[in-house]
């Protein structure tokens, strides 16, 4: 008989192995890829969930209650980490990122759900034990124990600062903003507490998913007939737009299979429509898209121009990019052309076109509840990295549109910054022997309420149920 068997067997529990449990660990797993490899969930997800499904670890609630966990998280970090921080002994950045993971899923579960306590708790603890071993599950256990003595709104009252003190800090804490985002928005919105608060609350609401059907391809009818009342609505201000109930798949539908519909926020299709029936002074036969990727405008220019006979010319810079305009456009009914070309050294002779969407790359802050993370991962700077490409490529729009043409400058964000400013900016330093005018967009959203001033539209998550999309209409006078 060696040593060890003649060791006593120690007293208390007997080791137990961590039970996986598998909605808990893909939920682990998207969160670490968004922080380690700076990914998108909703780029993510899908296919880790697709991946569950086939293995036949999932089912239909389990892939909701997954993408609950993922995107809540995500979403509610900014106010989780408030509250995680007062409940550990070191500053949060001295805490292991997959610690913090684990324990904003808990805290996602205990705040921001229905899940018991109890069940809350455990389940967190036995996810530490399987991703980071049972000391350190030992840590999560304290730490959420310790959150979960209050609720949301109990928590709220401990971390977040008064508002009559701080507003800004105030709003970031409860609504989960950086507080420099929390201000550009308030400085866009304009208006009061009331305001400022739902747009907050908006984005941190799980959007619809929303279906185009493509002109000249699809209609809507066609899309709701086949989904039923029960399971789709028609959009509420584009004719091309029907919304899905929770938990539809557009995958299971056959005109999005066919490419003749797709997914795409309604405030999209919007901006596309104005800019396609915007007055034109002489002829209309030569489009222009010349930020096309990933194609979704593109692809519903390209069938409102062919039903006119014109011609849509889709150019995107990067050439995979350009590749998803192509598979976007496949089977358009009338001409188009997709290349791949840099927007502010365009391969076209100036004034050739008689209509130019410009929908320029930007920080995104108008679909931050698309894409939670992105709202921690951008930063103040970045408004300054993005600012000469933007009035680049709208300076090269108002030089390739032709004498009463028009060009829609579009993006979708609405830091004034990213709209106003720049609109403003190359309006008064536009060279090159051509002037412009601004055009009054709103009559181009028609039925479209709490549109503002003008003459430009912005578009908020909060009033009209779309991403905050921003569009200038300007016509070229010479």
């Amino acid at each position: 008989m060696n040593e060890q068997s003649r060791r006593p067997r120690q007293q208390g529990k007997p080791y137990r192995r961590p039970k996986k449990d598998p909605v808990r660990m893909l939920a682990f797993d998207a969160l670490r890829a968004v922080d380690e490899r700076d990914a998108y969930a909703n780029l993510v997800l899908p296919p880790l969930l697709r991946k569950a499904r086939e293995k036949g670890d999932f089912d239909g609630r389990d892939a909701a209650l997954a993408t609950e966990l993922v995107y809540g998280t995500l979403r509610r970090q900014g106010t989780y980490d408030a509250v995680i921080s007062a409940c550990v002994d070191r500053p949060l950045r001295e805490v292991d990122p997959p610690v913090l993971d684990v324990l904003s899923l808990g805290a996602h579960q205990l705040l921001g759900t229905r899940i018991p306590t109890h069940a809350a708790v455990s389940a967190s603890v036995e996810l530490a034990r399987v991703v980071l071993g049972d000391g350190r599950a030992k840590f999560v256990n304290a730490v959420l124990r310790k959150i979960a003595q209050h609720d949301l709104d109990g928590w709220i009252e401990q971390v977040a600062p008064p508002y009559d003190e701080d507003p800004e800090d105030h709003l970031a804490v409860v609504h989960s903003h950086p507080r420099w985002i929390v201000s550009a928005l308030w400085d866009s919105l304009g208006g009061g507490r009331a305001g400022i608060e739902d747009l907050l609350e908006a984005d941190n609401e799980r959007p619809e998913v929303t279906l185009v059907a493509r002109p000249g391809r699809s209609t809507a009818d066609e899309i709701l007939g086949a989904l039923g009342d029960e399971n789709a609505l028609p959009g509420r201000w584009s004719p091309y737009a029907v919304r899905l109930s929770e938990g539809g798949e557009p995958g299971a539908i056959d005109a999005v299979r066919e490419g003749r519909a797709g997914v795409q926020d309604e405030g999209s299709q919007l901006v596309a429509l104005a800019l396609a029936n915007a007055p034109l002074d002489g002829p209309d036969k030569a489009w222009l898209d010349g930020c096309a990727g990933p194609g979704g405008k593109a692809a519903m220019l390209a069938g409102l121009a062919a039903q006119r006979g014109a011609l849509l010319l889709a150019s995107e810079k990067q050439p995979h990019r350009a590749g998803l305009v192509a598979k976007a456009l496949a089977g358009n009914p009338g001409p188009y052309q997709v290349i791949a070309a840099d927007g502010t050294r365009p391969p076209w002779r100036p004034g050739t076109f008689d209509r130019v969407l410009m929908d320029v790359p930007c920080t995104g802050l108008g679909a931050l509840r698309r894409r939670p993370e992105a709202r921690w991962r951008r930063r103040p700077d970045d408004l300054d990295g993005f600012a000469p490409l933007q009035r680049g490529l709208l300076r090269t729009a108002l030089d390739s549109v032709r004498v009463g043409g028009v060009v829609g400058y579009a993006t979708c964000s609405p830091h004034l910054a990213e709209t106003r400013a720049v609109v403003d900016d190359v309006l008064k330093q536009h060279g090159g022997g051509s002037s412009a005018e601004l055009l009054d967009a709103r009559p181009l959203f028609p039925g479209v309420p709490a549109l503002g001033d003008g003459p430009d539209v912005q578009l908020w998550p909060h009033l009209h149920g779309t991403d905050a999309m921003y569009l200038a209409l300007i016509r070229r006078t010479a």
